[in-house]
C-alpha cells in the first residue's frame, strides 16, 4: 500500500476536496483507495455521503482502541474507495493521545496492522500542525499538499517544510513530498498569477502542472455527499482533479521507496 497525507496548516485551501476527488479519480482507475478522514470536521467523509449514523467506529477508535483498519473502514457511494470516518470525538484525541507510549505513531502501527486491501491509502488532515497531523506524516510515503493562490501562500509553507524535516530526521526518513498543488485559481485576477508564478521559482517541479480553480460545482458537492466527480464530472474543477490524479500516479514512490 501507498499512504499519501494531504496536509497544510492553513484552513480553506482545498485539502479536503483535494482528498475526495483525488481518491475518486485514483478509484475510477481501477485503484482499491482508503480514504482516512483525520479531520474532527469530518468534512470528507459528508462529502463522500458518509452519514453520521454509519459512522459506528472511526479514526478515534483506531488511533484510541487499536481498532483494525477493517473495522473502521465503511464503503462510499465511490465503487473501489473506502473511508476511515472522523466524529466529533476525534476533536479531543490529541489531548488523549499524549498519554501514550508511541502516540506519535498510532496511525502508523493502525496501518501496518492491516491487511493488503487497498493499493493507495490518503489521509485527509486537519487545518494544523499538531498530533494528528504529525501521526499522519509519520504514517505516510509521501505528503501531498494544496496551496491557495493567494498573498500569503508561501507565508506558511516555510513552517510546514519544518516539521517535514523534523519529521524525516527523528521518525520517519522515507517521508517525500510528492508535490505541491496550486488551489482555488482565478485567471481574472492577476494576483493569482503572480502567486502562481512566485511559488514555481521557490519551489520548481515539486509544484504539480494541473492547479486547480475556482468552481461552483466544487463547491456544491458536497452538500450532495459527491465528489465533484460524479456531482459534475465535466465541470472545469473535475476536469482538473482528473489531470492530478494521472499527475499524482506518475509521482508515485516507487516500491522500494515505499517499503
Amino acid at each position: 500500500m501507498i499512504c499519501i497525507t494531504i496536509a497544510n496548516q492553513k484552513g480553506g485551501v482545498g485539502k479536503t476536496t483535494t482528498a475526495i476527488n483525488v481518491g475518486t479519480a485514483l478509484a475510477a482507475t481501477g485503484l482499491r483507495v482508503l480514504l482516512i478522514d483525520l479531520d474532527p470536521q469530518g468534512n470528507a467523509s459528508t462529502g463522500l455521503g458518509i452519514s453520521t449514523q454509519d459512522r459506528e467506529k472511526s479514526t478515534y477508535d483506531l488511533l484510541l482502541d487499536e481498532i483494525r483498519l477493517q473495522r473502521a473502514a465503511v464503503p462510499s457511494r465511490v465503487p473501489r474507495l473506502d473511508v476511515v470516518p472522523a466524529t466529533v470525538d476525534l476533536s479531543g484525541a490529541e489531548i488523549e493521545l499524549i498519554e501514550y507510549e508511541g502516540r506519535t505513531h498510532r496511525l502508523s502501527e493502525a496501518i501496518h496492522r492491516s491487511e493488503d486491501r487497498w493499493d493507495v491509502i490518503l489521509v485527509d488532515c486537519p487545518p494544523s500542525l499538531g498530533l494528528l497531523t504529525v501521526n499522519a506524516m509519520v504514517a505516510a510515503d509521501a505528503l501531498l499538499v494544496p496551496l491557495q493562490c493567494e498573498f500569503f501562500a508561501l507565508e506558511g509553507l516555510s513552517q510546514l517544510l519544518n516539521t517535514v524535516e523534523r519529521i524525516r530526521s527523528r521518525f520517519n526518513p522515507g517521508l517525500s513530498i510528492l508535490g505541491v498543488v496550486l488551489t482555488m485559481y482565478d485567471r481574472r485576477n492577476r494576483l493569482t498569477d503572480q502567486v502562481s508564478d512566485d511559488v514555481r521559482a521557490v519551489l520548481g517541479n515539486v509544484v504539480f502542472d494541473t492547479v486547480i480553480p475556482r468552481n461552483v460545482r466544487l463547491s456544491e458537492a458536497p452538500s450532495h455527499g459527491l465528489p465533484a466527480l460524479i456531482y459534475d464530472h465535466r465541470c472545469p474543477g473535475s476536469e482538473a482533479y482528473i489531470a492530478l490524479a494521472r499527475e499524482v500516479i506518475a509521482r508515485f514512490p516507487k516500491p522500494a521507496e515505499a517499503a
